[in-house]
């Protein structure tokens, strides 16, 4: 079984490097135009199931890359809820007493205000896929950055959050044998 997970595409949040998960931002144009010009030159993997976190970012994303598609929404997908630092840059967190403690070294562990950790983001993400790969047959995902790293690190512990945060319109493609992660690659695939 093959699971390709792909995150959405520029929204107004990341050209501002804001916090942001809950809130459900559109694309920008120049999201919409770069995941056009991807498609055009690469090739992003077809399947017999797909699916979006069903906001609004992840639906448009999929109409970009795979149209009319029927496909249905894993609301256990959803980008991580930021909480008190939902749509805050850095720079104004910073001086943020509470964002500093969340910020230390246990980050993955932290709750935000209001929000959740990475480890919670991490587990509702898991058990959302679960029904996904006991099903065992090829799959699309169309979901958040977070999302991907948090279920890739968990799969793949040799690499870190970062080293698997996946820039907009790209993702993986994640191989299961037995219902297991055996390997992945980069997506979308340079056609041959």
């Amino acid at each position: 079984m093959k699971l390709t997970l792909i995150r959405h595409g520029i929204t107004d949040g990341n050209k501002r490097s804001l916090y942001y998960g809950r809130s459900d931002l559109p694309l920008l144009q120049e999201g919409i135009d770069a995941l056009q010009a991807s498609k055009a030159q690469m090739i992003y993997p077809a399947a017999q199931h797909y699916y979006t976190s069903g906001m609004l970012r992840t639906e448009q994303t999929f109409a970009v890359l795979y149209g009319e598609q029927t496909h249905e929404a894993l609301h256990g997908l959803r980008e991580m809820d930021f909480g008190d630092f939902e749509m805050r840059t850095y720079e104004e967190l910073q001086q943020d007493e509470s964002f500093r403690l969340w910020a230390n070294e246990q980050i993955a562990t932290n709750i935000c205000p209001n929000g959740e950790s990475f480890e919670l983001l991490q587990k509702r993400a898991l058990a959302a896929i679960q029904p996904v790969l006991e099903r065992g047959e090829d799959t699309v995902c169309v979901v958040h950055g977070g999302v991907i790293s948090c279920m890739m690190v968990k799969w793949f512990p040799e690499g870190t959050f970062r080293d698997y945060m996946p820039q907009p319109g790209t993702g993986w493609q994640v191989e299961f044998e037995d219902g297991k992660p055996v390997g992945f690659v980069p997506i979308p695939f340079v056609p041959v």
